[in-house]
């Protein structure tokens, strides 16, 4: 094959690529890059295999919250709303607003941190401001269409996650064999960093959002866009290949500070911040600006997937006028919903709530509410008056009821060890 039609066959994939990329480099945040870092540095390789698991479950959830959207029209919200009670739809929102918001703060004050570490002389807190603003400006000024190809090109940045570990010297061998046999220590740190794993990966602002932007990518494509199984393949590509990006980023994360961090005996990593600087001394200076810009990007891109999901839940719930593809004086409800949720997330380090705090109590809120959206996803795509001629297929169905009873596990696990540590 002649290098012109390599161009084009990757400028055609490319093209095809949309909201399941985004959503699946979204997830690996900040706030998530920090767990993954831990998770390395505290169990070295042991955790590696969990991105084999993850992956199936991630892309089979988020493949029914897309499929929702193509064939209801609707956002997630708005379909809950359509077909069940209105307290189940208040208790998702009274759940999520706080869990997004604290994300949201964590991964501001991550973004903050960071910038401080690659230009010592100016505040952390001057970066958050900054990086805050120009979120803001970005969300409100940019058309969909201009936002959506931003976004995607901002997941390009997460590739540099794939390089770092190989600026140090690696044991290939050991790492296949981390990789496909699985390692459980039945002790609380592990479980617990099994449970954050988990509950990073597979989160319900995700689901929200994966449904909505598919339901805009329609609206995009109004004039040509007719609903059959051709546009459920292209999307079910989109949404694997996304969830499989957003695995291999957090499989190249653990293995980077599973073996630099891990075997200099540095175990306990918290933020984001500390986990690039850790890497300076040891994997040297390349290792450590590709983390720390890493860190950057994927703020740039995970936080207005955030803002964008919590807007979108609210604005359906009341029936606002909503849309990323609208502009700030046809939607100012929405746009204002954004505003507030990265204004407060912002403010959380001045009343005293700090990153690891937000972390542990979006968690928390996270790993309550997933249990109950999974149920109600799985029963949503099972539904023919609903899903008509889309509803599950049977591994769909096994995927799912699995991660529904992971996801129920180890929101139990997770309440439990932090009742338990008081």
């Amino acid at each position: 094959m002649s290098s012109a039609k390599k161009t084009n066959k990757f400028i055609r994939f490319w093209k095809s690529l949309g909201p399941g990329l985004i959503t699946g480099a979204s997830d690996d945040d900040p706030s998530g890059i920090a767990t993954y870092s831990q998770a390395g540095a505290a169990f070295g390789l042991s955790t590696l295999w969990t991105a084999l698991i993850t992956f199936p479950l991630m892309a089979a959830i988020q493949e029914m919250c897309a499929r929702i959207g193509i064939t209801t029209g609707r956002g997630l919200t708005g379909t809950i709303k359509t077909y069940y009670s209105k307290p189940v739809l208040y208790l998702m929102l009274l759940f999520s607003f706080p869990a997004i918001v604290l994300n949201i703060g964590a991964d501001i004050a991550g973004m903050g941190a960071v910038g401080n570490l690659l230009f010592p002389s100016i505040s952390a807190m001057f970066f958050s401001v900054f990086f805050t603003v120009v979120l803001l400006v970005l969300i409100i000024y940019l058309p969909y269409k201009k936002m959506a190809a931003t976004l995607k090109y901002l997941c390009i940045i997460l590739l540099v996650y794939l390089i770092v570990p190989f600026l140090y010297q690696q044991d290939l061998l050991k790492i296949f064999k981390a990789t496909i046999i699985p390692t459980i220590q039945f002790n609380k740190d592990f479980i617990n960093i099994l449970v954050g794993i988990l509950g990073t990966t597979i989160s319900p602002y995700l689901f929200f959002w994966q449904a909505t932007m598919e339901v805009e990518q329609m609206k995009l494509k109004k004039s040509t866009l007719v609903v059959n199984k051709l546009v459920m393949r292209d999307m079910k590509k989109d949404v694997d290949f996304g969830m499989f990006f957003s695995n291999l980023v957090m499989y190249f994360i653990i293995l980077t500070t599973g073996t630099v961090l891990y075997n200099a005996g540095i175990h306990q990593i918290d933020t984001v911040e500390q986990a690039a600087l850790a890497l300076k001394p040891l994997a040297g200076n390349a290792a450590y600006l590709l983390f720390a810009i890493g860190v950057i990007g994927t703020g740039l891109l995970a936080i207005p997937v955030l803002s964008g999901s919590l807007s979108y839940m609210i604005t359906e719930t009341f029936e606002w006028e909503q849309g990323l593809d609208k502009k700030f004086q046809e939607a100012k409800a929405f746009y204002g919903v954004i505003v507030v949720s990265l204004l407060i997330g912002l403010s959380l380090n001045y009343i005293g709530i700090s990153p690891i705090k937000a972390l542990i109590y979006s968690a928390i809120l996270y790993g309550l509410t997933a249990p109950v959206l999974i149920a109600i996803i799985l029963h949503i795509s099972n539904n023919k008056k609903v899903m008509g001629n889309y509803t599950n297929n049977k591994v769909a169905n096994i995927l799912g009821i699995t991660t529904l009873l992971l996801m129920t596990a180890a929101g139990i696990v997770l309440v439990y060890l932090q009742v338990s540590d008081k």
